[in-house]
């Protein structure tokens, strides 16, 4: 979308860090229209052994990819090997057509990862109520995004799913741990149907610290309290609001238990 950028938007996006442990790459689907004129999704591949933990929206209507999160992150214990998001169309009100979109992304993640498909996490945020034609939309073009997999390039993945944003949202920092560098770097995007009870937008957070799913999931239930549930744009709950964490372990410290 061409809008005006809110008058609270920073002159540019900030520079992120590089977090270890984390590949992503950036793709156009064409689900604002075609021929596709933007990027519109994105895949986040982790390293083995990255441990996650999320909250959801408690809204009746979520959307049938938080209800394949939540089941992920009981199945795999808190762990992640990837994500993948697309904006335009939020699959949610749609059936069985919904899960089908699911599990046809889910074949094409495991089809080209060959890890278990409870390690893979969805994201979907956009037009509600209308399922894709194709169930494979988003996972026939799987192998061409882990093909371009590589360091972030943060404001692309932070561009990619944006619907009504007027600007990407991204924020980051380092910080020295018992002697070793820790890098955060977070994305997300939310502008309208915003309240509190959950995360209230779409945010994804990347650190190379080592944390126990168990310690992760218990430090962002603590801190969503104080930051994202304290945020009210319109009063109204989003069907897909998310807010997950992933740490890869990659920065060579010892695990925090």
């Amino acid at each position: 979308m061409n809008l005006k950028p809110s008058p609270l938007a920073p002159p540019c996006f900030p520079n992120l860090p590089e977090v270890k442990g984390v590949q992503a790459a950036t793709h156009a689907y064409g689900l604002y229209g075609l021929p596709a004129t933007r990027e519109d999704a994105f895949l986040f591949v982790f390293a083995e052994g990255t441990r996650t933990a999320g909250v959801f929206t408690r809204s009746a209507t979520r959307s049938a990819d938080i209800d394949w999160c939540r089941a992920a992150l009981a199945q795999s214990g808190g762990m992640a090997r990837a994500l993948i998001v697309n904006a335009g169309n939020s699959n949610a009100f749609t059936g069985y057509k919904g899960e089908a979109k699911n599990a046809a992304t889910l074949d094409a993640l495991t089809a080209a990862l060959q890890v278990d498909k409870s390690q893979y996490y969805l994201g979907a945020t956009g037009v509600i109520g209308e399922p894709l034609e194709d169930p494979n939309h988003i996972g026939k073009d799987v192998p061409a995004l882990v093909e371009k997999l590589s360091a972030p390039d943060w404001e692309a993945t932070a561009r990619a799913f944006m619907t009504t944003d007027t600007f990407a949202k991204g924020a980051g920092r380092t910080l020295a741990l018992d002697g070793t560098r820790i890098a955060l770097a977070g994305i997300a995007k939310g502008s309208g149907m915003i309240a509190p009870n959950m995360a209230t937008m779409l945010a994804y957070v990347f650190t190379d610290a080592a944390i126990s799913s168990p310690l992760l999931d218990r430090l962002l239930r603590q801190h969503v309290e104080t930051t994202f549930n304290a945020i009210t744009v319109d009063s109204d709950m989003s069907t897909s609001d998310t807010l997950m964490v992933f740490a890869t372990g990659a920065s060579g410290m010892a695990p925090i238990e």
